[in-house]
């Protein structure tokens, strides 16, 4: 179909020797979103790598807007994605205004100084984000929530069409979690931002998205909506454990509970 952002054929990633994916086809349309869960080591995070060009692709094709991703410059690409990793304690020496204005070089050409716009649209990006206060403050000061918030306003400095995240919630406390989806939530519905999300957190991140893809040993075991995803049967054979669900009283939702290694 014309409207996919994202169209991926037989892809296979060898890395180090071993294969990660494994012959992975799956299309992502215009104004979709999408979670990748699965167990660990099931090749969650190299395929976000893949989808950005960070990591080598040993055959298949990806395909971005209709072009061959390897058709797309770093520069090109970087006005289109936006990447943010998992949180974590990384030193990094610059102040948060620095570090999100750097967002913007893949808009400047050679030996080019930034413009009043380009401080500009990081300044809104820091404002989305709500780390407008922490503009003067290093990195390293800042507790692993508001850095991961930090990210987040970098990667909006961008200006992306589709913004991917990496256990973007991980090693957070609770309030800092929820902040966080909450602000990834308020870009898709108030600016349109496709988002391409890994998570080990069923209850919180899957039902939030259009589409889940679960791999399982670099291969896609599941592609559909997360209602479809919620079944023991399905579930029991992406983790080899069975779930209880239960039901929120305040939403009415299922959340799921692990229960015993299925042997």
């Amino acid at each position: 179909m014309t409207d996919a952002v994202f169209d991926i054929q037989n892809l296979t990633v060898v890395l180090g020797g071993k294969r990660i994916l494994s012959a992975l086809d799956f299309t992502l349309h215009a104004g979709e979103s999408l979670v990748i869960v699965g167990p660990n080591g099931a090749g969650k995070s190299t395929l976000l790598k893949a989808m950005l060009r960070l990591v080598p692709v040993q055959s298949g094709e990806i395909y971005f807007k209709g072009r061959s991703l390897k058709d797309w410059s770093r520069r090109e690409l970087a006005q289109h994605a936006a990447y943010v990793p998992q949180a974590g304690e990384r030193a990094i020496p610059y102040s948060v205004y620095e570090f999100v204005l750097m967002a913007r070089y893949p808009y400047l050409s050679t030996f080019a100084a930034l413009s009043e716009k380009d401080h500009a649209i990081a300044a809104e990006a820091m404002a989305q984000a709500e780390v407008e206060k922490f503009a003067h403050r290093p990195l390293y000061n800042l507790s692993g929530g508001e850095r991961q918030k930090v990210f987040i306003a970098a990667a909006l400095a961008q200006c992306p069409d589709i913004l991917f995240l990496d256990e973007a919630t991980a090693f957070l406390d609770y309030r800092h979690q929820t902040e966080v989806l909450s602000l990834i939530t308020k870009l898709r519905r108030d600016q349109g931002v496709s988002v391409v999300s890994v998570t080990h957190d069923l209850n919180q991140g899957a039902l939030a998205y259009d589409r889940v893809l679960a791999l399982k040993d670099g291969q896609k075991v599941f592609f559909g909506s997360p209602a479809e995803l919620f079944r023991s049967d399905i579930l029991e054979n992406i983790y080899d454990t069975s779930f209880h669900f239960l039901e929120d009283s305040e939403s009415g939702r299922s959340i799921v509970v692990p229960g015993k290694a299925v042997l």
